[in-house]
């Protein structure tokens, strides 16, 4: 099973979701559809488990992550998961059809929502913080480079920067104030987001 989780996963990144088909992957594989549905019920159950794979490289420790403190915990959480589903930047667009309920994605939740309440945050809160912290680190992660991406017709940081400088100044004077820090980095975008989630939380606590 290993090998056609892989294989499925290798499809996605190189074609798209779409793409992804039992035909198709037999065919990659060399072998007939009816092995692959002795292994899965139907595509929905095969794309379960390439989310699923993409969450195994996220291989953090439950009990270090309550060492860390509730904040710091999920920053590296956010990191870690960003770093693994950019990678995959096309599969990544799988998780957006079903909430991930596979063993990988289920630790990975298991480990944040036990931080959070061991750090007196409520369960609903605690409910509510998993799953917008999940949702923001997708967002940024299908927008991120990777294999397969085509370039074609995006500009480059060279061009905003141009485009950004060579703005009439009477119609966009703000714009050409800050346009010496455009376009920002899509990791200092991340990052920059993340301290505000974190810091919204905070106060969220402090309020309970």
């Amino acid at each position: 099973m290993e090998r056609i989780v892989a294989t499925a996963l290798q499809i996605v990144d190189e074609e798209g979701a779409d793409a992804l088909s039992m035909r198709t992957l037999a065919q990659r594989l060399g072998s007939g559809t009816a092995t692959l549905y002795r292994h899965f019920d139907n595509r929905a159950a095969l794309v379960a488990h390439v989310v699923d794979r993409m969450f195994g490289a996220v291989r953090l420790n439950g009990d270090e992550l309550l060492a860390l403190g509730w904040e710091q915990a999920l920053r590296t959480v956010a990191h870690t998961m960003f770093d693994a589903l950019a990678g995959h930047r096309n599969a990544a667009r799988l998780m957006a059809e079903r909430v991930p309920l596979g063993p990988n994605a289920m630790a990975l939740r298991e480990h944040c929502v036990a931080v959070l309440l061991g750090s007196g945050f409520p369960p609903r809160v605690a409910a509510h913080a998993y799953a917008t912290l999940a949702r923001y680190v997708l967002g940024f992660a299908v927008q991120a480079d990777g294999p397969g991406q085509d370039g074609a017709g995006r500009l480059g940081d060279a061009d905003l920067s141009a485009a950004f400088h060579g703005v009439d100044p009477d119609l966009f004077p703000a714009t050409l104030a800050v346009a010496g820090s455009m376009p920002v980095p899509i990791e200092d975008e991340f990052s920059f987001g993340l301290d505000l989630l974190l810091s919204g939380l905070a106060r969220l606590r402090d309020d309970v």
